[in-house]
């Protein structure tokens, strides 16, 4: 194994435990077990296991309902919306083209989001949203369809709903406002600038925080994190995406959240005991735990 694909170091524990608001164990290497012991070792003690299509988020729900500190967030990501329609290569699930599936199929992967929804120990509805980086204007129907039919559910369940948000900011308030959001709204790896993080923070919205604010390019990521109320800030890994620097590149996963913590600290100009202890608690609000 290469340096490059050597896990990182473990970093020093936080002494405030802190919950990893969303990641993707199940794109990791190693065992649940493994994952969840390395991050407790260093202060992160809850996960919130996100899936992106159907299979990926009965696997969350499945692992939330065997570990006592795993929570669950079911969705079709926005650029799986497109591919179930269209057959797009590039969905999430990045298998290579095929026959869309047309709009029957959405509806049917839909409804099992709506059934996995309703169970107890998923918390969320996401991650949703829409994503113009990677999927072109074809898609784009499909993406805000989906979109809209993750906000009912969520609502009508009473979970929290998780959004990515590429490239469509400005769309992606649209749509929530049309809808009406629901009562608690997370905007996971937040993307926006510090004027959206104050639209974000006047709607209520959390927006959580990963590893790439603290690459040397994200600024405004920084700005807007400066700006966000602390009772709205969350930390997650997006893990095995956006490890924090200086380990850029390298694989990710929720034990490095400390990393991403003190960086956050740091940019606030606040210890980071009283940020973990912040996180620690909005994030049990955001997913009511």
């Amino acid at each position: 194994m290469s340096a490059k694909d050597a896990p990182p170091p473990l970093p020093e524990p936080l002494l405030v435990e802190v919950a990893d608001s969303h990641t993707h164990m199940d794109l990791q290497s190693g065992t649940v077990e493994e994952a969840l012991v390395k991050a407790a070792a260093v202060g992160v003690t809850t996960v919130v296991q996100v899936g992106c299509d159907v299979k990926g988020s009965q696997w969350a729900a499945e692992t939330a309902a065997a570990h006592e500190n795993v929570h669950a967030a079911v969705a079709l990501h926005p650029n799986e919306a497109p591919r179930i329609v269209l057959g797009d290569p590039d969905g999430w699930s990045r298998q290579g083209a095929r026959t869309g599936g047309g709009e029957a199929a959405l509806d049917d992967a839909l409804a099992e989001i709506d059934r996995l929804a309703a169970l107890p120990h998923v918390r969320g509805v996401g991650e949703t949203g829409l994503d113009f980086f990677r999927t072109g204007p074809e898609g784009i129907a499909a993406q805000e369809r989906s979109f809209r039919a993750h906000i009912e559910i969520a609502k009508r369940h009473g979970k929290a709903l998780v959004i990515h948000d590429r490239e469509a900011h400005a769309d992606v308030l649209r749509v929530l406002d049309e809808e009406g959001a629901p009562e608690r709204t997370v905007f996971h790896c937040y993307s926006g600038d510090a004027e959206m993080a104050r639209i974000c923070a006047a709607k209520g919205y959390y927006m959580s925080f990963a590893g790439n604010v603290t690459f040397k390019n994200a600024q405004p990521l920084r700005d807007a994190l400066a700006v966000a109320p602390l009772e709205l800030v969350l930390v997650e890994t997006d893990a095995p995406f956006l490890t924090p620097a200086p380990f850029r590149g390298r694989p990710n996963a929720p034990y490095l959240i400390p990393v991403t913590v003190r960086a956050m600290a740091e940019v606030r100009g606040i210890g980071e005991n009283e940020l973990a202890g912040a996180i620690a608690v909005n994030t049990a609000r955001a997913f009511d735990y």
